[in-house]
């Protein structure tokens, strides 16, 4: 019997090129793939905020099945390690067996800003030029290179609490093709910005409507727990519509929008439409005024999309 793969994070990278990921996701969206809600599981921890497993199962009718168990621990950050770490297993669906193995954290990376950025693709201004990345992380920088796939940016900005780890961000993007530059100044960076995206584990806003420039998309991938928040309730008050990758992830773990719905800043009926929708041919009619907001918590296809995107586009 032939020894399993394991899709090292090189590898997968390689093999998920955005361009092609963005293309899987919205035709896994366009399908028949099955999701059941994921497991969600709290650990407590002795000295800071709970940890979290997520286990979340997806597969085709008549393709592949796959699980991805992740652990996410919020104050790893403070020791130089991932917050997120986790393993990918993808089997054959005629026959059950195990196909491949892959890093959990880097399928979760590439797919979660794969799918921010076919969000922006249906959502944002076509001319969008200027982006705000809110978040230091390690997926700030996938979030940039993917929005870049879709978008014409010519200039980035990234703000985070260390302004080192900022500049670490711009070290690592800044290849002469693009401006791209680290502030301090969120509030200015805010009113200049056409697309803002968001990935951070605040508790608090970060993003006040009150700075919106008219015409922006917020794109708000952190707050993955109702507890949490990045943007405030007037950036609820005045998007025009606001848009979510399944409203059954992020209508119960979002914070953005649970508790922007709490407090009756956001109306259920302004929540208009989910990735499905958008893939499916959902019309959107956007005035360069207004302002979208798009809201993920994450989705089990988008992880088999991306997983079967490995096994199948293998490099020459």
């Amino acid at each position: 019997m032939e020894p399993v793969p394991f899709l090292s994070p090189s590898e997968i990278r390689d093999r998920t090129p955005y361009p092609k990921l963005i293309e899987a996701l919205d035709d896994i969206f366009r399908g028949d793939a099955t999701a059941p809600p994921r497991h969600h599981h709290d650990i407590p921890q002795p000295n800071g905020p709970d940890a979290t497993m997520l286990i979340m199962p997806a597969w085709r009718p008549r393709g592949a099945v796959g699980v991805k168990v992740v652990n996410v621990y919020p104050e790893n950050g403070n020791q130089g390690l991932p917050a997120v770490n986790g393993i990918y297993l993808l089997f054959d669906g005629k026959t059950g067996r195990l196909a491949a193995l892959a890093d959990g954290s880097e399928i979760t990376a590439r797919r979660t800003a794969a799918a921010s950025a076919l969000a922006s693709r249906y959502l944002s201004n076509q001319q969008a030029r200027v982006m705000l990345m809110v978040g230091t992380g390690r997926l700030s920088r996938e979030l940039i290179r993917a929005h870049r796939c879709v978008r014409p940016l010519d200039e980035v900005m990234v703000w985070g609490r260390d302004v080192d780890k900022a500049q670490a961000v711009v070290g690592d993007l800044d290849d002469g093709s693009f401006s791209i530059r680290a502030t301090q100044d969120l509030e200015s960076a805010v009113r200049d910005a056409d697309l803002i995206s968001t990935a951070t584990l605040s508790s608090k806003p970060l993003i006040h409507g009150a700075w919106l420039k008219p015409g922006c998309h917020i794109d708000l991938v952190g707050a993955y727990r109702p507890d949490m928040r990045e943007a405030d309730d007037e950036v609820m008050r005045r998007a025009t519509a606001v848009y979510v990758d399944t409203r059954m992830g992020a209508l119960s773990e979002g914070g953005d929008l649970v508790q922007a719905l709490a407090s009756h800043a956001l109306a259920n009926s302004k929540i208009v439409a989910e990735l499905a929708d958008l893939a499916g041919g959902y019309p959107v009619h956007r005035a360069d005024d207004q302002i979208t907001v798009f809201k993920s918590v994450g989705a089990s296809i988008e992880d088999l999309a991306a997983a079967e995107l490995c096994l199948n586009n293998r490099p020459s």
